[in-house]
């Protein structure tokens, strides 16, 4: 039976490897510090984070997530620690809100390495705090307990390790705050909360996706942060608790919800879906019917089985389960792989340190015996996984087919019947994403419409083409490759007129790559060269962030200059930072920072290496970007478990002519439109 502490309640841990889940209400950093008898830290070298996750006995996650699992193993912990203390924070670079009192209230359990609760804790009461020592896990009379601490800091991590008598508690908080930037930069951001849905061929339990920086999938809250039962196994698809959406849409409590995303009244039970454009708005209809399944089999997976409006919605959310289903059940087997090698070290350990064992067979046959139980708890592992593995091969197979233009691969049958949309859709695929254990499952990446952050299009040097080591050239060319096929899709997927596309290309150098949309007809104008061109560019985007902003502050945004194209627009920047001064860069600063939310975007082309001239000036520019790559790289992670996906660029196959159709139908549409 789980054990519900309020703060200051202690319970007994049962045994020694266990884990420590968290769901908060918002991206938070997990943390933990090894203490003495009287909690004092003797060193940063007694504190994991996420730029040095592990300790004996003790891995925290890698980055900021609304869901984390620190992995425990008490007997590895040294004789001289006596207090293990579970730490969350808000992070600083995030865009999410600065004090816990602004989102609901985090959750903290003590589990069983399958899933079963020991204890469990709300942290309730936080308000300006920013971080706080939420659990304790503490030697009394050579056993080990937990106790609910729940003690917050409002003047966040320095103020805590301060309290700790750290003496580098200042230094260390920002050593920690600089690792979480560099891991928000480059992860996946979760897609907004969906309305329960039964799924009949994962079990009842529904599938879920959590919005940007607020409801993590799997969160056992409701929208008042009361605890609600948690999964029963971890990592198996469908079976996972019910989250409900939170009040203040995608940022949590008081965060404004932008065009495209769903926004959810206090208490409501179901998403309302609002995007532009939208002419009208009908129930929800139901799910597809499932085909009979044979007695015995898991039932047959349906295109457009999870919940939403319409099936474009369905889709979309089914995408993110497939997602979510995939982290956690790989998740499950690592975490079983890292439990079966343990075992087999600390079995091998004992037959060795046993004298009777180095004489005569004994030993030979403890040793064969360890790794036998050691392969049988591999190979039931896997058997899990490759179960769960095949069923989400047979999902995707009947919902690759069924997706729309926006999310399908341009090799998409799709695609051949393009026609100009009339209403913006609610996402769009940038590649695809896999795990090395499920080689065979790919996963379509889906970044909610209008985009919120840039895209950093990254030829850097480590990465190659083929397997093999690439030089500049080539990486630079394969870059803007990369950034016309998304620019092209981006085109494609906005209704005639409604997205506006400008090149800064200093040297010239990227003429063969643009040429498809230099052909096409459908930039603003021809790509700007030149360090006047740039500066060009550059000081007409701007003057329009500046004018959009005044009138929407002002409340006057019918008071906007007649002729102003209100249009989304993109710049490409390729080649940074040849062409570029110190005005400049300041300006493409002001339009990663400032334009997403008044429909200007970025794609930047280049390799960060050869901006390094500008020091610590633009860091701020790579973490406000979504990094992309040319070629597959495995340098994005998920919302839910931190794993890291390789991604595949959604590149045009070799010889298809699908670009320059679909190009050619949006040159059309935007002169019948401009008539």
């Amino acid at each position: 039976m789980t054990a519900e502490l309020t703060r200051g309640q202690n319970h007994p841990l049962p045994g020694a490897r266990l884990e420590i889940r968290v769901s908060a209400g918002t991206q938070v950093v997990a943390g933990a510090t090894f203490g003495d008898e009287n909690g004092t830290l003797h060193g940063a070298d007694g504190v994991a984070h996420p730029g040095s996750p592990t300790l004996p006995g003790l891995e925290v996650s890698r980055q900021a997530a609304a869901d984390h699992r620190l992995a425990v193993d008490l007997d590895a912990v040294p004789d001289a620690v006596h207090r293990v203390s579970v730490l969350l924070a808000l992070p600083e670079a995030g865009r999410g809100p600065a004090r816990f009192g602004a989102v609901a209230a985090p959750f903290v359990a003590v589990t069983h390495l399958d899933g079963d609760e020991v204890a469990s804790y709300t942290i309730t009461g936080l308000e300006a705090e920013s971080a706080v020592v939420a659990l304790e896990l503490y030697r009394r009379q050579g056993a080990w307990k937990v106790r609910a601490v729940g003690q917050g800091y409002a003047g966040g991590l320095a103020e805590l390790f301060a309290d700790q008598k750290l003496p580098e508690a200042h230094r260390l908080a920002g050593t920690i705050h600089e690792a979480v930037a560099g891991g928000l930069a480059r992860s996946v951001p979760a897609p907004p909360a969906a309305a329960p849905a039964h799924r009949p061929d994962h079990g009842s339990a529904p599938r879920s996706g959590g919005p940007d920086g607020a409801v993590p999938p799997g969160s056992p809250y409701d929208p008042q942060g009361a605890h609600a039962p948690n999964p029963q196994t971890p990592g198996a698809p469908g079976q996972r608790g019910a989250p409900q959406p939170y009040p203040g849409g995608p940022g949590g409590p008081g965060e404004p919800v932008t065009a495209g995303q769903p926004s959810a009244p206090a208490g409501a039970g179901r998403i309302d879906y609002t995007h532009p454009r939208r002419q009208t708005a009908a129930p929800p209809p139901p799910p597809p019917a499932a085909p009979p399944a044979e007695p015995g089999q898991p039932a047959r997976p349906v295109a457009g089985d999870a919940t939403g409006w319409s099936m474009e919605e369905r889709l979309y959310n089914q995408v993110w389960g497939m997602f979510e289903d995939l982290a956690r059940t790989t998740a499950a087997y690592r975490s079983a792989v890292d439990f079966a090698d343990s075992r087999m070290e600390k079995e091998l350990d004992q037959a060795l340190s046993d004298p009777r064992n180095r004489i005569g067979g004994q030993g030979d046959a403890a040793r064969e015996a360890a790794r036998a139980r050691h392969g049988q708890l591999v190979a039931q592992a896997r058997e899990v996984l490759d179960r769960d593995v095949a069923q989400l091969v047979a999902e995707a197979e009947v919902v690759e087919p069924a997706l729309p233009a926006a999310f399908a691969r341009w090799d998409n049958p799709v695609w051949h019947a393009y026609r100009v949309p009339m209403e913006i859709p609610m996402a769009l695929r940038l590649g695809d994403l896999h795990l090395p254990e499920a080689d065979r499952v790919r996963i379509p990446m889906l970044v909610r419409l209008p985009l919120e952050r840039g895209l950093w299009i990254d030829c850097g040097r480590a990465a190659s083409l083929d397997g093999l080591p690439a030089d500049s050239h080539e990486m630079r060319r394969a870059g803007l490759e990369t950034a016309v096929a998304h620019a092209a899709r981006l085109l494609a997927v906005y209704p005639a007129g409604e997205f506006t596309v400008h090149v800064i290309d200093p040297a010239g150098s990227g003429a063969q790559a643009l040429a498809p949309l230099v052909r096409g007809g459908v930039l603003a104008a021809p790509p700007a060269q030149g360090a006047a061109g740039a500066a060009d560019v550059l000081a007409r985007l701007t003057q329009r962030v500046d004018l959009v902003q005044m009138a929407l502050r002002g409340g006057a945004p019918d008071a906007l200059p007649p002729g102003l194209d209100t249009s989304q627009h993109l710049l490409i920047v390729n080649d940074f930072p040849h062409g570029f001064d110190d005005r400049a860069v300041n300006q493409l600063r002001y339009l990663a920072d400032e334009g997403p939310a008044v429909g200007v975007h970025l794609m930047m082309v280049a390799d960060r290496e050869e901006s390094a001239g500008f020091g610590p000036l633009l860091d701020p520019l790579w973490r406000s970007l979504l990094r992309l790559t040319p070629v597959a790289d495995d340098h994005l992670a998920d919302p839910w478990v931190g794993h890291a996906w390789t991604y595949e660029p959604p590149l045009v196959p070799p010889g298809s002519q699908v670009l320059e159709q679909v190009l050619a139908q949006v040159a059309a549409a935007r002169r019948s439109w401009g008539r």
